[in-house]
């Protein structure tokens, strides 16, 4: 009989439905039950594509002798971190406190008020590796909670105070922010970075978009060739690598090895729409065609794959199938000759395939020749994706999460923008209706959204992501509503959010529920943290608008973030890019014409096709409806008719000109 995990929406909540396990989601009816009943807690937390989650489902959740353990305890909650990024923030804090280490599946254990006493990660069902049996454990903590109360209360308060003691680091706001906290950061990533391989220290290697970006900002501003190198020499043997998926696009979660080649297979949506900006970005740079190609792939993977009719984006897919973690990636010599038949050799020594195999006995691709690209290449990737389409497809996790659609509506605005692509541009148009129709449908931001329902409110990296890809969308299309929408947001999102007796953004809306603490966290890990976020788009918005009131807010946000910056760079990608930012000159480009938007194409052309990511672009047709949405739109019309540039920066603009020539010598 299925447990109350049947009547909710996420995929990963619903994996769990049918365990022995008398599992409740987190809310009302479990807390006031512990209280009621006077038993602690047992939270398990988790998400849909983790493999290790599947592992310990197998071995102890579905385990009816350990089920019963749980039952007889504990008050047993199941959550989806995609869902609660303020739980799995706050626990997760709490077990790295305890341990020394993170990760998912989490197991913490509570009080019946939600203070965590002890927790891990990871447990097998007897001793194993060092660790305890779950079964162990869990006789051990109910035995702690019945005779060993005092104890376990002083040491949960402890925790939570050593939660909250991140409230109390902020910066001097008078203090001047410089570029010497980019020249750290930079010198810090040089220090960590792997010259033979690429990424930043050893296996595990995570991609780190966001180091990669701020590279690529730092030799733009600076022309550091080193930074140029670091990020370039790491996209391409990402790209090469294992970690990027050569027959279907689109990249893994991370390596398990410092060469890129062995992956953890899970595909994360917020993993590929930044991967895709970066990927971008460098093409800008270099108008090296290999970059732009693995851009378009990962954006063409997301459409055919990861997209909801609607426009929405879905959030994850599994790196198990058939119950085998990498299955449905990896291949044998014998599956390549009988798809490719006369071709194979050519493709099987390009992707490094061998008998003996590089993963289990079997072939994950990479690129092991770049030199030589065989002319079968053209069309082999091709016919093995045709062929992998035949087996068990991993899991896909269907949720619809507001932040990450925000980062891949961004990454499909920039891409159709500087691409030429309607396709990707439709992508981001369809995405950006979608979210601000079915995910505000009574003006509270929502967090996420499944078979038509939205639920939970948005927090801070929601509205953050959303208005950042409302803007991109809008420097895109020039459609007013993106950008009245994306300032309405950013409004709402200050009102919210934002503490301004103490200068900090929290995680959690001051209409969010009451927990242990309000979370705040200002890391950048594997997605930007939405303080970062909301410092960069509420400069860029600024900018747009010329509502100072945004910049003062990012400002007081940026110099509160400066014992962080100044002392833990590398943990601050995102947030030193803003901060790029704010200290670079800033242009701002606004373009005008009479007709259609046609016309203009070759001065918008220009605006796109380089990377500079300092500059802000308005524009549309002329006329009163245009200057009413942003000062920097007053008084903009056409010379003699003809479609006109006007560049701006520190306050004054330079002469309007309709050549496209004209325009790319005042933007270099």
């Amino acid at each position: 009989m299925p447990n109350r995990l049947a009547n909710e929406t996420s995929p990963y909540l619903l994996q769990h439905k049918d365990n022995p396990v008398d599992w409740y989601p987190w809310g009302d009816e479990a807390l006031s039950k512990a209280q009621k009943e006077d038993r602690p807690i047992l939270l398990s937390i988790g998400y849909s594509a983790c493999h290790w989650c599947h592992v310990m489902e197998r071995e102890s959740f579905e385990n009816h002798d350990i089920a019963a353990l749980m039952n007889q305890h504990f008050v047993n909650i199941k959550v989806d971190r995609e869902e609660r990024p303020d739980l799995d923030g706050i626990y997760m804090q709490a077990v790295q406190a305890m341990t020394g280490r993170g990760g998912w599946p989490m197991t913490v254990f509570l009080m019946p008020d939600g203070t965590p006493f002890y927790g891990g990660t990871y447990f097998p069902p007897e001793d194993r590796h060092g660790l305890p049996g779950f079964p162990k454990l869990l006789t051990a903590v109910a035995e702690a909670y019945r005779d060993d109360r005092e104890s376990l209360v002083r040491q949960g308060q402890n925790l939570i105070d050593r939660i909250g003691a991140a409230d109390g680091v902020t910066g001097d706001p008078t203090q001047i922010l410089g570029d010497d906290i980019l020249h750290t950061a930079v010198a810090q990533l040089r220090t960590r970075f792997d010259y033979q391989h690429g990424g930043f220290g050893s296996a595990p290697k995570f991609p780190n978009p966001m180091d990669l970006e701020l590279l690529l900002r730092y030799h733009h501003r600076f022309a550091d060739k080193g930074a140029l190198d670091m990020a370039l020499t790491t996209l391409r043997a990402m790209a090469n690598g294992g970690i990027y998926d050569q027959v279907g696009g689109g990249f893994h979660r991370y390596s398990t090895d410092a060469v890129w080649l062995v992956p953890h297979f899970e595909k994360m949506l917020y993993d590929n729409a930044q991967l895709a900006a970066v990927y971008l970005d460098a093409y800008l740079v270099t108008k090296d065609p290999f970059y732009e190609r693995i851009c378009r792939e990962t954006l063409d993977y997301v459409l055919r794959e990861m997209t909801h009719e609607s426009g929405a984006f879905f959030s994850t897919q599994d790196a198990d199938s058939e119950g085998e973690e990498g299955k449905f990636f990896v291949w044998t010599p014998a599956e390549l000759d009988a798809v490719l038949g006369g071709d194979s050799e050519a493709v099987k020594r390009y992707y490094g395939i061998s008998e003996a195999g590089n993963f289990e006995g079997k072939n994950i691709l990479h690129v092991a020749d770049e030199a030589e690209p065989p002319a079968a290449l053209q069309t082999a990737p091709h016919k093995l994706y045709e062929a992998r389409e035949q087996r068990v497809h991993p899991g896909r996790d269907e949720k619809v999460l507001t932040s990450w659609n925000g980062m891949m509506l961004r990454a499909f605005a920039l891409a159709g923008r500087s691409l030429d692509d309607d396709r990707y541009l439709a992508a981001a148009t369809a995405n950006a209706d979608f979210m601000l129709g079915a995910m505000r449908p009574e003006g509270r931001l929502l967090r996420t959204w499944k078979a038509g329902t939205a639920r939970l409110l948005g927090y801070l990296e929601d509205y953050a992501c959303l208005v950042d890809g409302l803007i991109a969308t809008y420097e895109a299309t020039f459609e007013p509503r993106y950008l009245s929408r994306a300032r309405d947001l950013a409004s709402q999102m200050i009102e919210l959010f934002w503490d301004a007796d103490r200068a900090i953004f929290y995680d959690t809306g001051k209409d969010h529920e009451v927990l242990v603490t309000r979370p705040r966290d200002v890391f950048d890990n594997a997605t930007p943290a939405g303080n970062s976020v909301a410092i960069d788009a509420l400069l860029r918005l600024s900018a747009l608008t010329g509502d100072e009131a945004f910049e003062r807010v990012a400002t007081a946000a940026l110099r509160g973030m400066q014992p962080f910056l100044r002392q833990m760079p590398s943990g601050f990608g995102r947030a030193l890019s803003a901060l790029d930012f704010y200290l670079a000159t800033r242009r701002e480009l606004v373009i005008v014409w009479d007709d259609g938007r046609a016309e203009a194409d070759a001065l918008l052309r220009t605006a796109f096709d380089e990377f500079r990511p300092n500059v802000v672009v308005a524009g549309g047709k002329a006329g009163p409806e245009l200057e009413s949405l942003s000062p920097l739109l007053e008084a903009r019309s056409t010379i003699d008719g003809r479609p006109t540039a006007y560049v701006c920066q520190n306050y004054a603009c330079q002469q309007p000109v309709t050549d496209a020539k004209a325009l790319a010598a005042q933007l270099a």
